[in-house]
């Protein structure tokens, strides 16, 4: 191929998107892939003051620099390196370092919105939805967030009922209809992996 293979992995908070791109990892050399978080890629608002940047729905689609991510995004796939901006979440805003990305045969772009944004769903080769119950991602939310972001229990509860799932239903949910393949239960339906990874193996081979 003259150009990366990119792979869209879509879904909901805690949907399971994360284990699909790990699973998939396993059955291909990892050396020749590279994961895409669009959780890098919020808007950086370091001009904002701290409690101003608390107020942020980070479930909305203005919430993302998809220009920047659109951008990266073509330059790895032009075998060109970036440098992928790192979200503070504890902060509500990118750090000032940044990590280098360099061009890979397989580019895998995870996201709740990837789907949702014209240009970088016509990117994709292939586009996946991960689709999982409500309950199940809500509880996997809370414990990510608590364990990894900071968080207390109340306030991952809060921002849930008040912007997560309206968000879900209004943005998220509806790309399902763009997706190539929708995986029920994460990364925990082998059958679905081993499509998507028989079919990657058959564009690589082309």
């Amino acid at each position: 191929m003259d150009k990366g293979l990119l792979i869209g992995i879509a879904g909901g908070t805690g949907s399971g998107k994360s284990t699909v791109s790990k699973e998939i990892l396993k059955s291909i050399h990892r050396q020749n892939v590279v994961i895409i978080e669009q959780d890098s890629y919020y808007k950086d608002q370091s001009h904002l003051s701290f409690e101003e940047r608390v107020k942020t729905n980070y479930d909305h689609p203005f919430a993302f620099d998809n220009d920047l991510l659109l951008k990266h995004l073509k330059d790895l796939l032009n075998n060109k390196p970036i440098e992928k901006p790192i979200y503070d979440f504890e902060r509500h805003t990118r750090k000032k370092e940044t990590i280098t990305v360099y061009p890979k045969e397989i580019i895998i772009l995870e996201g709740i919105l990837i789907l949702n944004d014209d240009e970088i769903r016509e990117l994709c080769d292939i586009k996946i939805f991960v689709d999982t119950d409500s309950d199940v991602r809500v509880i996997r939310r809370i414990l990510r967030d608590i364990k990894e972001r900071g968080r207390t229990l109340d306030s991952v509860i809060n921002q849930y009922m008040s912007t997560v799932r309206p968000a879900h239903l209004q943005f998220v949910e509806p790309t399902k209809k763009y997706a190539d393949i929708i995986i029920p239960e994460g990364g925990y339906n082998k059958v679905a992996i081993d499509i998507i990874v028989t079919k990657i193996n058959s564009i690589l081979n082309r």
